[in-house]
């Protein structure tokens, strides 16, 4: 990384706890119009419940545009080398779950449509989780059951080596001296309350669907891994 780009982390780190924390208030508000909206739809004033709903969702929204900015701007920022041929490496860090199955699932997908061999996924050790519990982890490892690729944890154990051709876990190739600095506990994601396991990877499925091209099987499949884990996750807060 530069070190121009160094020089802005503190900055970068700032913005982001900044809107994470104005997206919060927003799901705050958004929670208090419901539960008013309900009060009022219970009380059989249903112009109120109607007025405190459409509020709820303005701050629904909001609260929306907000956690993207601040995914956007901390995955940019984890990640100057993602578009690069050469990069074998994902950094996951400061993501909520569905932000971070949405963004794996695409890389995956790409890099398998590559030819690429492996991917390196960082998903950080939860030293700042409540209880000190990882969450990302066992999402990653879900959809790499999912999707039937064979994954381990690495030596570093806020890493997972995730195989993109359908076969066993034998050799991992290190990650870059300077990723591995570069990535070292910087914005860990505080999230809470899963227990960790550890699965090997299934042999991955060859199906066909009814007519439909590769592309859209593999997208059609996506959409309901995705929506599976969405489900599972989808009360994960930081």
């Amino acid at each position: 990384m530069s070190a121009g780009i160094e020089l802005e982390r503190p900055h970068a780190e700032a913005n982001y706890k900044d809107w994470r924390d104005e997206a919060e208030k927003e799901h705050s508000k958004k929670r208090d119009c419901m539960q008013r909206a309900h009060d009022a739809y219970e009380n059989g004033d249903g112009a109120r419940a109607k007025q405190l709903s459409n509020e709820g969702k303005k701050h629904a929204a909001k609260a929306d545009e907000l956690d993207e900015q601040a995914s956007k701007m901390i995955f940019d920022m984890n990640n100057p080398t993602a578009t690069s041929d050469t990069s074998d490496t994902i950094d996951l860090h400061g993501q909520y779950v569905d932000e971070a199955m949405s963004k794996l699932t695409k890389r995956i997908r790409q890099d398998k449509q590559k030819g690429r061999p492996h991917l390196h996924v960082i998903v950080g050790k939860g030293n700042h989780s409540v209880g000190h519990i990882q969450k990302l982890k066992p999402a990653v490892e879900d959809l790499c059951r999912d999707l039937g690729l064979h994954y381990e944890t690495e030596e570093n154990a806020g890493r997972i080596y995730v195989d993109l051709q359908g076969g066993h876990v034998a050799h991992m190739p290190p990650l870059p001296p300077q990723l591995a600095t570069e990535h070292a506990g910087y914005g860990d994601q505080p999230h809470g309350g899963y227990q960790q396991n550890h699965y090997p990877g299934q042999q991955q499925q060859q199906q066909h669907y009814g007519g439909q091209n590769q592309e859209e099987q593999q997208y059609d499949e996506v959409e309901k891994l995705l929506t599976k884990l969405f489900k599972k996750y989808c009360c994960t807060v930081m």
